[in-house]
């Protein structure tokens, strides 16, 4: 399983709002590519900078299916949610594959 995940540093004035839109258009726009089988989106505990820091999480069978997803439909998206909340948040992505136990 390939674990595609965006971290996400959030002033805290705009938590509610990003939660709020992030659940109702920005993450069902990603699903809708098709290229993701499950998402979870979590709040870190444990982190001490300002603002509040989220790990969005998708789901999928392959690196093949992550690299389309960033190569034919990321951008938009990314410049959706970054036109939306400019200089009010920060992200970085990782892409890790499941070791199975």
């Amino acid at each position: 399983m390939i674990l595609y995940n965006v971290t996400y540093n959030i002033e805290q004035e705009i938590e509610e709002d990003w939660i709020g839109w992030m659940k109702i258009v920005h993450i069902p726009k990603i699903m809708a590519t098709g290229f993701f089988s499950s998402v979870r989106l979590y709040r870190l505990l444990n982190v001490e900078d300002e603002g509040t820091t989220f790990s969005l999480q998708f789901m999928t069978d392959s690196l093949d299916k992550v690299q389309d997803f960033l190569e034919y439909a990321a951008q938009p998206l990314a410049y959706e949610h970054n036109t939306r909340y400019k200089n009010k948040h920060i992200a970085f992505r990782t892409v890790l594959k499941e070791i199975e136990l």
